[in-house]
């Protein structure tokens, strides 16, 4: 009997322009190189990532065993990140039969105990491999391209964000249509020549796939710019050809996703053809979810580093990009956000750059900012020498005062403009308990991170009520927010409460309707504010009132200077922590003793009592 053939797949996470794969997200890499194997006649594939490693999952034993990791853009995570050089090492001893890295991690010092390093394409090297040819640097056909994604569609039931919060990334083509000319001085995406286009029905069917195994949510990627998908124009500046993308798009949202949104888009042929570019943006806007984010890659408003460098578009461009983007996408959609925005990129420590290219850089943003534009994302980093080395010094001192001045005058006001006081953002799934405060994001292309000031369940899904902002984050509450049943610690974070008057609503609560509860705040207009948040709540729940005696004692207990809950000893008043939150109820021990009162917990009839006082 043939002895099994098994491959171990370690993701250890790639973070790439043209393909994310840190969680919530999958790559479509790892998901190659599981269909390879499969190709070559491997009876068994098991993926394991680095996150099931740091929670005790034994690595398999195996015959081959691969790692992907890397991230060749360094960017900012919330509960994962990818395998540090330590833990590749550290796992290294417990990899079994022969050993291959991929990945930006190919480059590390831990790297060169592995029998192969692939550089160029991991699915085509262990294929060839696996079916007895050289182990090389070769890119997979169309065809392998095609076969193995549909092979490899399976093992994202094993990953442990399946089947809610994932994110399949799925790749359209691969290359640039700047190949010709070099492209941008930093991208090695120009590297791969003229693109490699897959065709709609090929995307399609790796897409039903996915979504027939229960994947929820995608993304499409991997690609320089998703307006001249399908263009026949072989031109450095394609001609869009808006029947492909309506072929794709409109049967992605057939097919019932969660999700669908997008990636990269090139500001100069939006400028260039602004017709097509029209009719693309239109259907990606209609047929994807709303909080879609194009990335605009300007990397610099100044005319002389982007000669010196050959980007793709000029400030000019980029403006015209922004201000049609805007025009189209910019309605609200069912989850709350605006369906389409742009984000910008900039580069800091490109050849020809002088302090001048800051200001030119933050000019920019200022008038997109004055405009009454929305930009959702505004990356900046300095640039990594992958494809060369270059020859400008960064001023690190210039390069931090720049970010901070775009946090504080563009980031906060972009933020303001795309969530104002009152958006309820739909369907924020939380993540993160962080002390108080529960951390939070829509699922799909860089989405807004949103902090709740209090602790929530985490991996469940909440509306939430946007109340504030930051310079990076916005902060809500759940929606609709039960006055009745939320802790003190809730009702302190909502705007014009504060720690005494949240202390008088939980000694006054449950209140039975609006005018009990503007009679309770006493204030006109934080009354009318927080009845927004709190919604069909409060009409839902009619809890009985507190015996007039209970009210009366409490009344007459409470100081006249201040309302809270920490009381004199003298009073006669006793504490108690109510269901381990940090809500008092107060009872008259004179009144306990006789047993004449008793404390209410919530029941199953009304949950959203929290106390109250009956008589026996």
């Amino acid at each position: 009997m043939a002895k099994e053939i098994s491959v171990a797949l370690i993701d250890g996470y790639i973070d790439d322009p043209a393909a994310l794969g840190v969680p919530p997200y999958i790559s479509p890499m790892i998901r190659s190189i599981a269909g390879a194997a499969l190709d070559a006649g491997a009876d068994r594939v098991e993926y394991v990532s680095i996150d099931m490693i740091r929670k005790g999952k034994k690595i398999p034993d195996a015959s081959v065993t691969v790692v992907l990791s890397g991230n060749t853009v360094p960017g900012k995570y919330l509960r994962s990140m990818p395998m540090s050089s330590k833990e590749l090492e550290s796992i290294f001893p417990r990899l079994k039969g022969w050993r291959m890295i991929s990945g930006s991690a190919a480059d590390t010092a831990a790297a060169e105990k592995f029998d192969f390093i692939v550089r160029k394409d991991p699915a085509a090297s262990l294929y060839d491999g696996m079916t007895g040819k050289e182990v090389g640097e070769r890119p997979r056909t169309l065809d392998e391209w095609n076969r193995w994604m549909l092979l490899g569609a399976d093992i994202v039931a094993q990953h442990q964000d399946f089947p809610q919060p994932l994110v399949a990334e799925i790749e359209s083509y691969r290359g640039c249509h700047r190949y010709s000319t070099g492209g941008c001085s930093y991208c090695i995406e120009p590297l791969k020549g003229r693109p490699l286009t897959r065709k709609p029905g090929d995307i399609l069917a790796e897409a039903r796939k996915l979504r027939d195994i229960g994947v929820a949510n995608i993304r499409v990627g991997g690609q320089t710019c998703i307006v001249s998908y399908g263009s026949d124009d072989s031109s450095p500046v394609p001609r869009p050809d808006p029947s492909a993308v309506k072929e794709l798009f409109g049967g992605l949202s057939s097919m019932g996703f969660d999700t669908v949104h997008v990636d990269n888009a090139d500001a100069a042929v939006i400028a260039t053809y602004p017709g097509e570019s029209r009719e693309v943006l239109e259907t990606i806007a209609e047929c994807c979810t709303d909080g879609n984010v194009l990335a605009l890659g300007m990397e610099s408003a100044d005319p002389r580093v982007y000669m010196e460098n050959n980007l793709n578009s000029t400030s000019e461009q980029v403006m015209a990009a922004v201000r049609l983007i805007n025009e189209i996408g910019s309605a609200r959609g069912p989850r709350g956000m605006p369906k389409l925005l742009p984000g910008i990129n900039i580069i800091c420590g490109l050849d020809g750059e002088t302090a001048a290219t800051y200001r030119m850089d933050l000019d920019f943003l200022r008038k997109i900012r004055d405009e009454n534009l929305m930009v959702r994302r505004i990356n900046i980093r300095q640039v990594l020498p992958v494809r060369r080395e270059f020859s400008v010094r960064v001023d690190q001192r210039r390069f931090k005062r720049f970010k901070e001045d775009v946090r504080s005058e563009i980031d906060r006001a972009m933020l303001e403009r795309i969530a104002p006081y009152g958006t309820v953002l739909r369907d924020v799934y939380a993540e993160l308990n962080d002390g108080n405060m529960t951390f939070g994001r829509q699922i799909g292309s860089y989405p807004l991170l949103v902090g709740i000031p209090y602790k929530v369940e985490t991996e469940k899904f909440y509306d939430v009520f946007i109340t504030d902002w930051g310079f990076r984050s916005i902060t809500g509450v759940t929606y609709p927010f039960d006055i009745n049943s939320m802790p003190l610690r809730a009702l302190e974070s909502l705007p014009g409460i504060g720690k005494k008057r949240a202390a008088k609503l939980v000694l006054e609560r449950p209140f039975s309707g609006p005018d009990d509860l503007a009679e309770a705040i006493g204030d006109p207009s934080v009354t009318e504010k927080l009845l927004e948040m709190i919604g069909p709540a409060i009409e839902r729940c009619r809890p009985a009132r507190a015996s007039p005696l209970c009210h009366r004692y409490i009344r007459e207990s409470r100081f006249s200077s201040h309302v809270n809950l920490r009381h004199r000893r003298s009073d006669g008043i006793h504490r108690r922590d109510a269901h381990r939150r940090n809500i008092r109820h107060h009872v008259c021990p004179r009144l306990r003793q006789k047993g004449s009162l008793r404390d209410c917990r919530p029941g199953p009839q009304n949950r959203s009592q929290t106390w109250g006082f009956h008589r026996v």
